[in-house]
């Protein structure tokens, strides 16, 4: 074994069993054998290529680093791929996990049992893609093909004379849910229903924190019945000049919540989302059944919270803001522009999320509204939310997540209405919703539900094509 430092690219594919959790033990393996994954693409779901007659997979690309020499690396990939179920049966059919040398340094490489680059990596979207999401401007070695020296990774992807349309990056938010597909046109809008466990909160404060836990149930019960594909759950306030609670109280107020909801049959196809900046309360509520942690902060007021999500492997959402309850409405100068501030903000909180080892496919970014931004700030975000999802000039880093926006009955929708008694602002909010929906959002939180949901079909049938 050498000491030497190589760099390789890995492709991953799964398209049998729970392919989001093999994909991860196939990471975690590597990681496990000294395989130091340097970059991590998106995970894309694809159409099979060569043999139909199979499901579709789960693909992505990592670049890794190893002492390991090109065939001692390949009997490691492999003996993950047989410990993890792999049987090869059909020549490029189904698998439980597939495992691909395709870069290895600079290097050319043409043996009885391995090529690389990949012989037919040219011709498959499916490794292009996610290759060039961690290295758009790599070469090929100059003895692969005539143009590798001259054309990086990124111009050989467009240069495919035909793409697939419906290869999308992927987002997990429950195990029984299907999975957020950002690029798809038809997606649909998922619809979070607030459920606040707070006497203080500014809309709904009290409406909840004194019923029973069989009322909870059973309002719990009302919204999956008006069709919430998720709850999210609070024990904290966030409102402006809002107390902080400590993570026990927190705990005291949510956990029963959370455990209650988990137990009904009926939840069992629904996400339970956790609004929360303490990685304790993400521990204890994640452990007992829930699948999002919603931190306002991104990570920032727990130095903890990202890598126990990690540690958990749920799903975080990444939210902007600036300061704290008591100090962010005196902090809305964006010198560039509200846009590009929030998009260069959110993008260090991927990077440190990434950093922590939070997956890409487990992060869901909002945009803050109400949080450090005044009037014209929330709406410009909401009138601008597809240049902030699209245009990579602000970030590269912000690419194939999903959005999520929470313009419900907010302040700046009481000024434009003049509606100054919070539930009352429903009909304002249905159109910041429908806003949010045509800017490209996939999933709006709402205290609403039977009417926002009705909001959402409507607007999914304008603006999501078929």
């Amino acid at each position: 074994m050498s000491d030497v430092s190589n760099k390789a690219v890995v492709a991953f594919g799964s398209n049998m069993g729970d392919r989001i959790a093999t994909i991860e033990a196939a990471l975690a393996a590597m990681k496990d054998k000294n395989l130091n994954i340097l970059r991590l693409s998106s995970l894309y779901e694809t159409k099979p290529m060569y043999y139909d007659d199979q499901d579709p997979f789960l693909n992505g690309v990592c670049q890794i680093e190893t002492s390991l020499e090109p065939l001692q690396l390949l009997d490691v990939l492999q003996s993950i791929e047989n410990d993890l179920g792999r049987r090869r049966v059909i020549d490029k059919g189904p698998r439980t996990m597939d495992l691909d040398i395709i870069l290895y340094n600079q290097e050319h490489i043409k043996h009885p049992r391995l090529e690389v680059p990949h012989k037919l990596m040219l011709e498959r979207e499916f490794v292009l893609r996610p290759l060039a999401d961690i290295l758009p401007y790599e070469h090929l070695p100059s003895s692969f093909t005539p143009t590798a020296a001259h054309r990086p990774i990124y111009q050989f992807l467009q240069a495919l004379p035909e793409k697939d349309i419906s290869m999308s990056p992927v987002t997990v938010i429950h195990r029984r849910m299907p999975l957020i597909r950002s690029h798809d046109s038809a997606r649909k809008t998922h619809v979070m229903a607030i459920l606040n466990i707070t006497p203080d909160s500014f809309s709904d404060g009290g409406v909840h924190s004194q019923k029973d836990l069989k009322t909870i149930k059973a309002t719990a019960k009302n919204f999956i019945d008006a069709g919430a594909d998720i709850i999210d759950i609070g024990g904290q306030s966030t409102r402006p000049r809002a107390d902080y609670l400590s993570a026990e109280e927190e705990l005291r107020r949510i956990l029963p919540v959370v455990q209650a909801i988990r137990s009904m049959e009926e939840a069992d196809d629904v996400a339970l989302s956790i609004d929360t900046f303490h990685s304790k309360v993400a521990r204890e509520t994640i452990l007992a059944g829930a699948d999002i942690i919603n931190d306002v902060s991104a990570g920032v007021h727990d130095k903890d919270m990202l890598s126990t999500v990690a540690e958990l492997g749920k799903t975080i959402i990444l939210m902007h803001m600036r300061g704290d309850a008591h100090t962010m409405m005196r902090l809305t100068d964006y010198p560039g522009g509200v846009v590009k501030g929030v998009a260069e903000e959110l993008s260090e909180r991927v990077q440190a999320a990434r950093a922590a080892g939070i997956f890409p496919w487990h992060i869901i970014l909002d945009p803050g509204l109400g949080f450090a931004k005044n009037q014209q700030q929330n709406l410009e975000l909401l009138r601008r939310l597809r240049e902030l999802r699209d245009n990579i000039e602000y970030s590269a880093w912000l690419k194939n997540y999903p959005w999520l926006t929470g313009p419900s009955r907010k302040g700046f929708v009481g000024k434009v209405t003049e509606v100054q008694e919070a539930p009352k602002r429903s009909y304002g909010t249905a159109a910041a919703v429908t806003a949010s929906i045509e800017g490209g959002a996939e999933i709006v939180r709402i205290h609403d539900v039977n009417e926002m949901v009705q909001v959402t079909k409507m607007a999914d049938a304008i603006y999501r094509s078929p």
